[in-house]
């Protein structure tokens, strides 16, 4: 396999010490930070969509016959693990929790931290999942999914910062010979 596969947005923002390889897309704005990890080594292909934020310690990885699809202005939180699933738009997956294959999380939802989502779970768009196994707790208020726009919005500008402070790297810039970018 061809493990330099990457299609960064130019403006996408990454941590020198994140690890991207294989076949990984980034869009506008998404924001890797250190010591994340995404793996499009095994399978199908790995999609972050525009200003979608990866905290620290993050694993996005794949099955043989599910990829990884995370929408638009997302968060993932410190240490979760997002496995083979799809992720809709708007969705805060709470530090610490893990969404395993074929899971479907619909758009505008609350993943609680530590939350275990099960392979094939399909969740409601709107919803608050939380325990292990994760089972809808209630539906979002409207500030609530507000609230997981505006925290993502802030990500992204922290992203531009830390590019413009020289702490990350913007998408067009990252080093070819970086041992943990696959360029």
């Amino acid at each position: 396999m061809d493990y330099r596969q990457l299609k960064i947005d130019p403006e996408a923002h990454i941590a020198p010490n994140a690890t991207i390889l294989g076949n990984v897309e980034l869009g506008r704005d998404v924001t890797v930070f250190a010591g994340a990890t995404l793996r499009g080594d095994y399978g199908a292909c790995i999609k972050v969509g525009d200003g979608t934020n990866i905290q620290e310690g993050v694993c996005v990885h794949l099955g043989a016959t599910s990829p990884t699809t995370i929408g638009r202005g997302c968060t993932v939180g410190h240490g979760a693990i997002v496995h083979g699933c799809t992720i809709g738009d708007n969705v805060l997956v709470g530090m610490g929790s893990i969404v395993m294959d074929h899971a479907v999380v619909g758009d505008n939802c609350i993943i609680g931290a530590g939350a275990l989502v099960t392979g094939g779970t399909q969740i409601p768009a709107g919803s608050l999942m939380i325990g292990s196994p994760a089972k809808v707790k209630r539906a979002l208020t409207d500030e609530e999914i507000a609230a997981n726009r505006v925290d993502a919005e802030e990500y992204v500008e922290i992203g531009r910062d830390l590019v413009a402070q020289g702490f990350m790297y913007a998408g067009d810039a990252v080093p070819a010979d970086s041992p943990t970018i696959a360029m």
